[in-house]
């Protein structure tokens, strides 16, 4: 292949706008094997920075995969070997090529990309993760057992990949979760036209048959306390995730027509309301559906909100689009797809009507004023700015806090002030054998 270099990523085929919002299939298709190929060629093989152990790409990576390894075999069209490689860091190639924040991560730190677009690192690994799926995954050999039993709480991207590393060590891991699917968020919170179920059941299918066994509608904090477990194992791992649903607090919260996004992406998901009338699960949506907040979560829920039938569809936000943080390639296609973005706009209040079902929500327009602790810019207020916007659904999506179950029933586990679970440079809990 040419050494000449390609400014831009080769294009990604995608579902057109106008007919994915009728269905809930999975949006981007996927590339070709000989666009992969050229894809990998734009690779620029960079050798790591003086006084630095690997590339920039691998050192954007949080589990430092052998990036520029993986796109060179991938060039040369050794798909076997280069989705080998991966796997020797990374269980869950199919997920993270899909919903790994890459343009933050490994993209965000390619060489290429200081002058050029990036390499297209997820969009060559999802091609790898599907090729071998598709012909059948290849387990490596298990090694000999160490006699040593460890317990993950939490079958979450955290809990996956922690089981699978341990079992490739030698351990007998067992996963616990308490809903009735494995997958924690990648099951419930991420919508099906991003993160297709069957890619989850697969990695699933793969983690397991490492040896991991998954033990499904079990709390631990209720049904099994974390004491029990430390009694049982030799040690425990904790990925629990960040699922309680924040709210705001303002007046006619508790309306009935408003969600939080846990709920109304659970109900959609992991409950299949987007199967209907094959699953009948209750969700309601209106014709004016807002969703409040600027992340990939609310854009989650404003684009299924479409698909569930809502005429109209608002993100709410109270900053500009310059500080949303989520992915600018899930802000193009919620645009694309039809949803109206109100920027720099506050809820203030929901009204009911006599049923007790929301109908209005009062806003305040806000301007920037100086940066707050993110570094964004800190929205004001602008006095006599309030107006109304009618509305009949409301999904409230400003971020979620760890769930407060094990660390209140575990007392000697220490919390900081987030209700985050405190642990050292090596993921040491407060409690011995415990790590989070």
């Amino acid at each position: 292949m040419s050494n000449k270099i390609v400014p831009k990523k080769y294009p990604m085929p995608e579902q057109d706008p106008k007919e994915r919002i009728r269905n809930f299939r999975e949006v981007p298709l996927g590339q070709d094997p000989e666009t992969v190929k050229l894809e990998a060629a734009r690779c620029l093989q960079c050798k790591p920075a003086k006084g630095k152990r690997v590339p920039p790409c691998v050192e954007g990576c949080p589990v430092e995969i052998d990036i520029p390894g993986f796109l060179s075999l991938t060039r040369e069209g050794r798909f076997e070997e280069a989705i080998a490689l991966i796997k020797e860091k990374n269980a869950l190639p199919a997920i993270c090529g899909r919903v790994c924040p890459y343009e933050d991560q490994c993209e965000g730190a390619c060489t290429l990309g200081e002058k050029y677009e990036p390499v297209g690192i997820g969009r060559v690994e999802r091609f790898l993760a599907d090729w071998e799926r598709a012909r059948g995954f290849r387990i490596p050999p298990k090694p000999l057992p160490t006699g040593k039993k460890v317990a993950v709480v939490g079958s979450g991207p955290a809990g996956l990949t922690a089981a699978a590393e341990l079992a490739k060590k030698g351990h007998a891991v067992t996963i616990f979760e308490a809903l009735h699917a494995p997958g924690g968020v990648l099951m419930y919170g991420i919508p099906e036209f991003r993160l297709p179920k069957e890619i989850v059941f697969a990695e699933v299918e793969y983690v397991k048959s490492l040896g991991v066994e998954i033990k499904l509608d079990v709390v631990v904090g209720k049904t099994i306390t974390l004491e029990e477990l430390r009694r049982e194992y030799d040690a425990v791992f904790i990925g629990t995730g960040a699922g309680l649903p924040n709210f705001m607090g303002i007046p006619g919260e508790n309306l009935n027509g408003i969600y939080s996004a846990n709920e109304f992406l659970t109900r959609t998901n992991l409950m299949k309301a987007y199967l209907f009338p094959e699953y009948d699960t209750p969700i309601r949506v209106g014709k004016r559906v807002a969703t409040i907040g600027g992340g990939n979560v609310a854009m989650d829920c404003a684009r299924t909100a479409l698909r569930l039938g809502a005429e109209e569809s608002y993100i709410v936000y109270r900053r500009s689009k310059a500080e949303m943080p989520a992915r600018k390639e899930e802000i193009q296609r919620a645009e694309e797809e039809g949803v109206k973005f109100l920027l720099l706009t506050l809820p203030k209040r929901y009204i009911g009507d006599e049923k007790g079902w929301v109908k209005e929500m009062e806003c305040v327009r806000m301007q920037l004023g100086e940066p707050d602790e993110s570094g964004r810019r800190r929205p004001v207020e602008i006095p006599g700015s309030e107006f109304r916007l009618q509305v009949d659904t409301v999904v409230v999506a400003i971020g979620q806090s760890p769930n407060p179950l094990i660390p209140t029933t575990t007392p000697d586990l220490k919390t900081s002030k987030w209700g985050t679970i405190l642990v050292d440079e090596e993921g040491r809990t407060s409690l011995e054998g415990v790590w989070a």
